[in-house]
C-alpha cells in the first residue's frame, strides 16, 4: 500500500505532463512517501476504466517560506478535459485574478478559492462559475516542478514569448525568501533545465501581456514536458515519486492513470486545443483599489462549452 500510495502521487504529475496537462505550481505538499500523504490523496482505490472524457483542475502556487503552508493562494489554474475515446484533450487557462463569487465566501480573485479552503473549494469555484463538473484535480509545489523536469533531462522549447524580468524572486533557497535577481530568456529553441523552465513559466515582470502570455507560456512548457516525457513508462514511477519527495497531490486513482498512460502517446498536438481567455473575453479592471480581471461570461460560457458540455 506504501509503493501504491508513492504511485499514486507521482503517476498524477507525470500523467498530467504525458498529456501535456501538467500544472505550474500546485500548493505545499505533505509528504507523499510517509503515512501523512493518505489524507493528502482521497482515492488510492483503482478507478475500472472508462472510455468517458473526464475533467481534472490542475493548480499551481508559489510554496516558498514566505507563506504559510495553509494559506496559499494558487498563482495559476489549468481546467482539463480528456476525452480518451477521440484521443483529445483541451486545455483552458484561468487568469489567477479573474474577479469571482467564491462559494460561501463572498467575491474575490479565484485564486484565492484555496486559501479559504483548498483544492474543494478551488474546484468549487471553477465548477460554479464556468458551469462545468469537475472529476479530479492535480497539484505541484515550486520545487516540484523543478525535479519533475530535470528528471526528465530538461525540456525543448522554442522561445517566442522571451522573460527580461529584473525582480524575479528569489525564494526557493534558503536564504531571504523577499530578495529579487534578474533573469533572461531569449528568444530561439533552447533546452531548459528545471530552474530555467520555472523561470520562463513564472514571470511576472517586463511583459507587457501579463498574465495572458505567462498563461501561454506555461502551456507551452507543458507541451514540451509532454514530448520529454513520452519514453516513461510506470516502471519510472517510483524514482520520479522518491526526486518529488512529497511535493505533489492529486484525487486521480491508479485505475484512471493506468488508462490514460497507455494512450498518452496517442496525444499530439493536433490533438490538444489550447484556450487563454484573453480580451474581448475578460478585460483588467479594479475592484476595492486592486488591479483584477473582469470575466465578460457571456462570451466566456458559450466559449468553454463548446469544449466542456
Amino acid at each position: 500500500m506504501h509503493m501504491q500510495r508513492v504511485l499514486v502521487v507521482a503517476a498524477g504529475f507525470v500523467l498530467a505532463g504525458l498529456l501535456g496537462l501538467g500544472a505550474y505550481f500546485l500548493p505545499v505538499l505533505q509528504t507523499a512517501t510517509s503515512a501523512a500523504a493518505t489524507a493528502a490523496i482521497p482515492n488510492l482505490d483503482p478507478k475500472p476504466a472508462s472510455a468517458a472524457p473526464f475533467t481534472v483542475l490542475l493548480l499551481g502556487s508559489d510554496d516558498d517560506s514566505k507563506f504559510p503552508p495553509d494559506r496559499l493562494n494558487t498563482q495559476s489554474m489549468i481546467l482539463v478535459r480528456v476525452d480518451p475515446a477521440s484521443r483529445q484533450a483541451t486545455m483552458l487557462s484561468i487568469p489567477r485574478d479573474l474577479w469571482v463569487p467564491i462559494p460561501d465566501q463572498g467575491s474575490g480573485k479565484i485564486s484565492w478559492a484555496y486559501q479559504l479552503g483548498g483544492a474543494q473549494e478551488a474546484i468549487a469555484a471553477v465548477e460554479s462559475n464556468f458551469k462545468v463538473h469537475i472529476d479530479d484535480y492535480a497539484w505541484i509545489g515550486l520545487n516540484g516542478l523543478v525535479k519533475l523536469i530535470d528528471q526528465l533531462g530538461g525540456v525543448n522549447v522554442v522561445i517566442t514569448n522571451p522573460v527580461m524580468d529584473d525582480f524575479y524572486p528569489s525564494d526557493l533557497g534558503s536564504g531571504y525568501p523577499y530578495d529579487y535577481y534578474r533573469v533572461a530568456v531569449l528568444p530561439g529553441a533552447v533546452h531548459l533545465d528545471g530552474v530555467h523552465a520555472l523561470q520562463y513559466v513564472r514571470s511576472r515582470h517586463g511583459d507587457l501581456r501579463g498574465d495572458f502570455a505567462r498563461s501561454e507560456r506555461q502551456q507551452q512548457v507543458l507541451l514540451a514536458i509532454k514530448a520529454q516525457a513520452s519514453h516513461l513508462n510506470v516502471a519510472d514511477l517510483p524514482a520520479l515519486a522518491a526526486a518529488f519527495n512529497g511535493e505533489i497531490k492529486t484525487s486521480m486513482g491508479l485505475g484512471r492513470m493506468r488508462q490514460v498512460m497507455t494512450m498518452a502517446n496517442d496525444f499530439d498536438g493536433s490533438g490538444i486545443h489550447r484556450i487563454v481567455l484573453l480580451p474581448p473575453y475578460t478585460s483588467e479592471g479594479f475592484v476595492g483599489g486592486q488591479s483584477v480581471v473582469i470575466p465578460d461570461w457571456s462570451a466566456i460560457l458559450p466559449l468553454v462549452h463548446q469544449s466542456f458540455p
